[in-house]
């Protein structure tokens, strides 16, 4: 799927569409599969497609107001985030995530990319393990 280029710095003009989507995310808690997000309107009376609801989040994630998170099966899973750059804690038995800004890891990537000639470098940093609910329901 290709998206439409975009000059920096720019948003595109809000779709009803994508305001549905967006507005789901942001009554929703963690990360959640295109798929669970098309249900979730449907059950809403949205008669949005799934190939819609993948557009708009691909343009969501692409102007910075969703998060994308890549499971171990290769699955995106899509959330809500804050605007300024972080990463994520993410639990692998309930999916709960929490946004981290760490400016050890910023001032890390620049020094590696630097040191290896690189410019204009954007990472992600996704730590998995188990959150503190989950670990005492396991004892």
């Amino acid at each position: 799927m290709t998206v439409p280029e975009q000059a920096e710095g720019t948003t595109r003009r809000p779709s009803r569409r994508r305001s549905a989507v967006l507005e789901l995310l942001g009554d929703l808690d963690g990360f959640r599969s295109a798929q669970d997000l098309h249900a979730l309107l449907r059950r809403r009376g949205d008669s949005i497609g799934l190939a819609t609801v993948y557009r708009a989040l691909q343009a969501l994630v692409d102007d910075g107001q969703v998060d994308v998170l890549r499971g171990a099966d290769g699955e995106a899973a899509y959330r809500r985030c804050s605007p300024v750059h972080h990463h994520h804690l993410v639990c692998r038995s309930c999916g709960t995530a929490v946004e981290v800004a760490d400016p050890p890891v910023e001032r890390w990537a620049a020094r590696v990319a630097a040191e290896h000639g690189f410019a204009d470098v954007q990472h992600q940093v996704e730590v998995f393990g188990t959150c503190a609910g989950c670990a005492s329901a396991t004892s």
